[in-house]
């Protein structure tokens, strides 16, 4: 890999005051979590197609030879990751939290610490994770490359927007030229930093009402004029920019898809927005003035196909960045309960509190298993569409194209909208098993408490979560898949929880039919996010079931309490919607 160790050629490892070996903490080797979801049975299939059947080994020297060579690859990435994200990234992100980024003359300057965490990624060579080798990446799956960004985001939330950020060049990578491949990615691989220019001042969720202009040159050069609002990372080096192509249009067929590059001027950082949390990464609002760009792709696509191949993305890396903030929830929140003694016992010894810990630590499991399901869904199908680029698939190939696709499409937003709930959740737990100390500054609980906040607002609330996936409640799919893994066999010892899954179920295809049989559409809209809530507990209930029984020494307990949270949970919506009807809706309706 072109990578080298941070404490690599240090001599002999720090020696701790007694002069025994000070023990580094890394957060990757501190989790054997990872390496039990990079040895899935799937990540056979996920590096074979990704690595085209190791067919790089030819030309380049650091490319693996089999598929135990390319996870020992992952896996040294991975512990870099994890070093540096440990003692540079999370030691920092308290001074980030109390500097954030300023304003200087229309362009915007990092927090201090900020440019040491940058500059310590790119030393690693920790930036276009995905890409070919052929533009100077590491061409990792996006499995591991999601686990690295939840590394990150354990350490410092706000610096993982800035640092994944570079998966925008996937869909320039996707749908833009070999020429615009050949400028961009490998800059981007070197670790200059992206930003998605989509929303507006009256365009937020509702895209298809982008009004900044594209226009064109008599020589044809693009040119984009107006404003952009809420930009995540918004002075980067390399936007992907949505705008108003075609004149007349008011809708997401006149929208394209532009590259706009810093070097060529012409964007000017209006404001900083001043946020409740994740202050390292800083929301901006540009104003664009004839600002030169490039056509990503074709136009009128802009919207209906390359935003959503770039939102699918950007919630899988929510998705990943809420897990990160749960565990280090957990982190604070397991440590804080084992020190702190009242009435002469260490409170984790509590009922209530032991609990809450519990609690967190079952949603996090819960919330893991589905990230790196979906991960390796979307994986498979995008390294099957990568391959289409090359050759004509085989028959075989193209039906594993759709179902990948289609089951990538149905477990993200159940991956980004329930670990983003999560994660507030657990910041919310770990504040109240730190009592009063919880509202005090001088604790990190309370910024993950409001880094967490944004997860299940950006890049899609959880109500557009819910929109995304209630076809896929209605049509059945979701009852199919479910269905489908109550075959799989569990652990003898796990046998009661599956039982009392297949119960859950009952209740969900009650719940399903009731609101279907009612044929109301506001009814079923209203009812919506409780279904949405009822499936996404069952899947992920299955999915930590089936992770206990190959390894219940990292997931048995966790099975357990999240079984049983999601039985209370299922057993509330069911009375809810069986007892509702279409008469009430009037008493919810806003005056």
């Amino acid at each position: 890999m072109h990578i080298t160790p941070l404490h690599k050629g240090r001599g002999k490892p720090p020696q701790a005051a007694g002069g025994g070996a000070l023990i580094m903490a890394n957060f990757y080797t501190d989790h054997p979590e990872y390496d039990f979801y990079l040895n899935h049975p799937e990540m056979q299939r996920v590096v074979e197609l990704k690595e085209r059947n190791y067919a790089d080994k030819e030309k380049y020297e650091d490319a693996p030879v089999d598929f135990e060579d390319a996870i020992e690859n992952y896996k040294r990435v991975l512990e870099i990751t994890g070093d540096i994200a440990a003692n540079i990234i999370e030691p920092n992100s308290e001074d980030v939290d109390l500097e954030g980024p300023h304003l200087v003359d229309g362009r915007m300057h990092y927090a201090s610490k900020t440019y040491e965490n940058l500059e310590a990624t790119r030393q690693a060579g920790l930036w276009g994770i995905s890409m070919p080798r052929r533009y100077n990446g590491l061409n990792m799956p996006i499995t591991p490359y999601s686990m690295a960004s939840e590394i990150v985001s354990c350490a410092d939330a706000g610096f993982q927007n800035i640092w994944s950020l570079q998966d925008c060049i996937e869909t320039l990578y996707e749908f833009g030229s070999e020429e615009q491949r050949q400028k961009y990615i490998p800059r981007v691989c070197a670790g200059e930093t992206m930003s998605m220019d989509l929303t507006e001042p009256d365009a937020g969720s509702d895209l298809q009402r982008v009004m900044l202009k594209a226009t064109q040159d008599e020589d044809g050069t693009w040119r984009l004029n107006g404003v952009k609002r809420f930009i995540t990372n918004g002075d980067s080096d390399i936007h992907l920019v949505l705008a108003r192509s075609e004149e007349g249009t008011r809708d997401g067929r006149g929208l394209s898809m532009f590259i706009y590059d810093k070097r060529d001027g012409g964007v000017t950082v209006r404001h900083i927005e001043n946020k409740l949390g994740i202050h390292g990464s800083p929301t901006c609002e540009l104003v664009y003035k004839n600002a030169k760009a490039e056509l990503c792709g074709s136009t009128r696509l802009g919207l209906i196909k390359y935003v959503m191949a770039l939102m699918n993305g950007a919630r899988l890396g929510i998705a990943a960045q809420s897990v990160g903030v749960s565990q280090a929830a957990y982190n604070e929140a397991l440590k804080y309960a084992k020190e702190r003694k009242q009435f002469d016992t260490e409170i984790i010894k509590f009922p209530a509190v032991y609990d809450m810990v519990a609690r967190i630590k079952g949603k996090l499991d819960a919330g893991r298993s589905i990230l790196y399901q979906t991960a390796r869904y979307v994986d498979i199908y995008k390294a099957l569409e990568d391959i289409q680029r090359e050759r004509k698939l085989t028959a075989e190939e193209r039906q594993e194209l759709k179902k990948y696709s289609r089951l990538a499409d149905a477990f993200t937003p159940l991956a980004k909208g329930m670990n983003s709930e999560y994660a507030n959740q657990n910041a919310y737990d770990a504040i109240q098993v730190h009592g009063g100390s919880g509202f005090i500054m001088e604790y990190k609980s309370q910024r993950l408490y409001r880094d967490a906040r944004i997860f299940s607002i950006y890049e899609g609330t959880t109500q557009l979560q819910v929109v995304a996936a209630i076809r896929y409640i209605t049509n059945g799919t979701y009852l199919g898949i479910i269905k489908e893994k109550l075959e799989h066999p569990v652990a003898e010892e796990l046998q009661p929880l599956k039982v009392r899954i297949e119960k859950m179920v009952v209740l969900y295809e009650q719940a399903l039919k009731y609101v279907k049989e009612a044929e109301n559409q506001e009814m079923q809209d209203f009812l919506a996010r409780r279904l949405y809530d009822i499936t996404a507990e069952i899947i992920m209930s299955l999915l930590i079931l089936e992770d206990a029984t190959r390894a219940p020494e990292l997931f048995a307990k966790s099975a357990n309490v999240y079984v049983r949270y999601a039985e209370a949970n299922i057993i509330g919506h069911h009375a809810y919607i069986i007892s509702y009807i279409q008469e009430d809706l009037p008493n919810f309706r806003a005056e």
